[in-house]
């Protein structure tokens, strides 16, 4: 099977990503496309998407650079790039235990510049 890529548009930066084979993969690209507007906590920007997930077996809330997470209880896409209000060290704690459904292609520490309310447009790439 072909790779499944998706843009991301989040304000002044744009990220490319490939789907992994789960469920919530499967429901994001599905909805495609989509927008939304940002939200920032610590160094993790995150959206409200029309897709609604169960928590997957594997969830988690430590999360490594690159991977995009869906946050079941938000509806939302979480995207850490580093400490969160509740990081341990340098890990990336989400607030809550995530379901990851895609790998960036890029390096996402570029959403350093987003701010809350930065428009967000997702789809397919």
């Amino acid at each position: 099977m072909t790779a499944r890529r998706i843009r991301l548009s989040i304000g002044k930066v744009a990220l490319e990503a490939d789907l992994l084979d789960t469920p919530t993969a499967d429901a994001i690209y599905t909805a495609l496309p989509f927008e939304s507007r940002a939200q920032t906590w610590g160094e993790e920007v995150y959206f409200s998407t029309p897709v609604q997930a169960e928590r997957e077996a594997d969830a988690r809330d430590v999360v490594q650079a690159g991977e995009l997470a869906f946050w079941v209880e938000g509806d939302s896409i979480a995207i850490g790039f580093g400490r969160t209000p509740i990081s341990k060290g340098d890990e990336i704690r989400l607030a809550a235990r995530t379901n990851i459904w895609a790998h960036a292609l890029s390096d996402v520490r570029a959403l350093r510049v987003a701010k809350a309310g930065d428009p967000i447009r997702v789809e397919i790439a």
